[in-house]
């Protein structure tokens, strides 16, 4: 995929006519069961739809599209950079992968890791 890709992506995340993103989008991008998306933003699964203004869900969502975002970075082509988000184990962090990261609170890590490495550091 090309560098638009990315920027695509983000426009479809957008929920229509809102600055908000969509969870529901966002989980299916990424192969996500509901359920586990909402475990990650610390919201119950039916908040995805019934309430997906929550603020607490759309900051743990912008959270997500910052790792992806500096996924991307790394790795141009967005399906593999999902990828590697969701399901690459990262020695440094004792194997979690980088969604964990994210689920654990710890946004900031997962992103100067990914560009720790894109800056050439391994990891």
């Amino acid at each position: 995929m090309d560098t638009t890709a990315f920027a695509e992506v983000l426009e479809a995340a957008r929920e229509a006519g809102t600055s908000r993103f969509s969870a529901t989008y966002l989980a299916d991008a990424l192969g996500l069961q509901y359920q586990d998306l909402a475990s990650l933003a610390g919201v119950h699964r039916n908040t995805l739809r019934t309430h997906p203004e929550l603020p607490r869900l759309q900051a743990a969502l912008r959270d997500l599209v910052r790792v992806l975002s500096a996924a991307r970075t790394l790795q141009p082509d967005t399906a593999r950079a999902f990828f590697m988000v969701k399901n690459e184990p990262i020695p440094v962090f004792r194997h979690k992968t980088l969604l964990q990261l994210v689920q654990e609170g710890r946004t900031d890590d997962a992103v100067d890791y990914l560009e720790s490495v894109s800056a050439g550091f391994t990891g």
